[in-house]
């Protein structure tokens, strides 16, 4: 069964830093594309970053500067670093995964960030 398991929000000041973790178990996730979403309260899911397997990455243009995504295929894991983070960055952070045409999916962590 596969699980991908995030970890590292919480709450957080304008300006401030999170680091996100997201473990993927149950598969051999060394070709997916993995990465991350975001859903804020009233809206839809909308992609963060996602690295390949090779290494490309695609970042929302809304972080890109501030967000760097990275992987460590022989820990099956993924990685967000958040700099300078911003009131709007505040949403539930889905990790995510797509291998041999599967998408999978976490149960989400929440960032918030406020004073």
């Amino acid at each position: 069964q596969v699980q991908l398991v995030e970890s590292g929000g919480g709450l957080v000041q304008p300006g401030g830093s999170l680091s996100l973790s997201c473990v993927a178990s149950g598969n051999d996730f060394n070709g997916a594309v993995m990465g991350w979403y975001r859903q804020a309260p009233g809206e839809q899911r909308d992609l963060v970053a996602i690295m390949s397997s090779g290494g490309s990455t695609n970042y929302a243009d809304s972080v890109k500067g501030r967000f760097t995504v990275s992987r460590d295929s022989a820990k099956n894991t993924v990685y967000l670093q958040m700099n300078n983070l911003k009131p709007e960055d505040t949403a539930v952070y889905y990790c995510y995964a797509r291998d041999f045409g599967q998408n999978y999916w976490g149960q989400g962590t929440q960032v918030t960030v406020s004073l």
